[in-house]
């Protein structure tokens, strides 16, 4: 089932304040509107412990359709794959809590940082394989170019669960399953604060996510395809990449604002982005809330941004996925059914709920 289904088919969906059992509650249908009431603040739930799992319809992956054998996940070695420097908040807060969740169950970890390069992350994981790692948890840097990685654990029939971002790959054959957020969804509900921002009119500007990966993808898709839907004056008229990072998110955004002076609105894909163009903006001579922005993560930072009227608002995109990626391998390695695809559903920071709710944020 791919993310962008999720929304628009039968799921099973766990509502946990915590992590101590998943609650499976299949054949629960939502619709559209119940699943946007369900994650329209960050204050309604504990964060990081909303969790939607497959239901009977949705794909699932066991060891025997997978091969291999049973492992005791208490006993093995799980290798670790970071694909980002950890200067941004988002990829802090997800190896914490990688690295947290294997030291409360006593589990032996493995990790390697591939500092932003790709290359080095192939490099990295084929080495985790090569110490002994018996499972594998991945964040990728890009979508593509991970045959080397799957020939060779393929041939040690390696577990791989993939963290944050997919990797263009078959499920259940040579991935286990992925964990992360309905990036489409995210980019619909920016989208709809936006529109709520600007009233729906006026020119806006996208800062793009890095290039060849499904979550910069999705984002923009979800957010041109409910702004055409739902503000046909509001205009997308500038699309550049700033790569996911703050300094280039700057960058942009003081050629944006020479180029189209008029800008009404600026929907950045992370946070970082987005606190980059409040910089350029701020360097500009603006004035908070003269360019509406919008971004997508949850940092203590962007959410404060609101706070101080610099943002208008931020979609949540939940890096808490230790907890979930290790029950996800407990219940895999025990021979037990796990989701192809598990969707966590992620809050939001808006000018309402922004100060009471920043000591959510990470």
């Amino acid at each position: 089932m791919k993310l962008s289904a999720v929304r628009r088919t039968t799921t099973t969906t766990v509502l946990a304040a915590s992590l101590v059992g998943a609650l499976a509650l299949s054949g629960c249908a939502k619709s559209e509107d119940d699943a946007s009431d369900k994650s329209s603040s960050a204050g309604e739930k504990d964060s990081g412990q909303v969790v939607a799992t497959p239901g009977a319809g949705d794909k699932t992956c066991d060891i025997t359709q997978f091969g291999g054998e049973k492992i005791d996940l208490k006993t093995a070695t799980v290798g670790f794959s970071q694909s980002e420097k950890e200067a941004n908040p988002f990829r802090i807060a997800e190896t914490a809590s990688i690295k947290a969740e294997a030291k409360a169950r006593g589990i032996k970890l493995l990790s390697a940082n591939a500092q932003t390069q790709f290359s080095k992350q192939i490099s990295d994981v084929q080495d985790l394989i090569a110490k002994g790692a018996d499972l594998l948890v991945i964040a990728p840097l890009n979508s593509d170019g991970w045959g080397p990685v799957l020939r060779s654990a393929a041939a040690k029939k390696i577990p791989i669960v993939t963290i944050d971002r997919k990797i263009n790959a078959t499920a259940c054959k040579d991935y286990v399953s992925f964990i992360g957020s309905d990036f489409i969804e995210q980019g619909k509900r920016a989208a709809d604060q936006m529109i709520e921002a600007t009233g729906g009119k006026g020119e806006v500007a996208i800062l793009l996510g890095a290039a060849g990966n499904n979550v910069t993808t999705e984002r923009t898709k979800g957010f041109k395809d409910q702004v055409a839907a739902k503000a046909p004056d509001l205009k997308v008229v500038f699309e550049q990449t700033g790569e996911f990072a703050r300094e280039k998110g700057q960058q942009v955004t003081e050629q944006l604002i020479q180029s189209n002076p008029g800008i009404k609105g600026i929907y950045a894909e992370n946070d970082e982005m987005g606190l980059g163009a409040v910089n350029a903006l701020k360097g500009a001579g603006k004035k908070a809330g003269d360019v509406k922005i919008v971004t997508v993560d949850g940092t203590r930072n962007a959410v404060q941004g609101i706070v101080d009227g610099w943002i208008s608002g931020v979609v949540e995109s939940n890096p808490r996925f230790g907890p979930l990626a290790f029950q996800t391998l407990d219940a895999f390695t025990k021979g037990e059914k796990v989701g192809q695809d598990i969707v966590i559903q992620d809050g939001a920071y808006t000018p309402e709920n922004a100060e009471a709710d920043l000591g959510k944020a990470f």
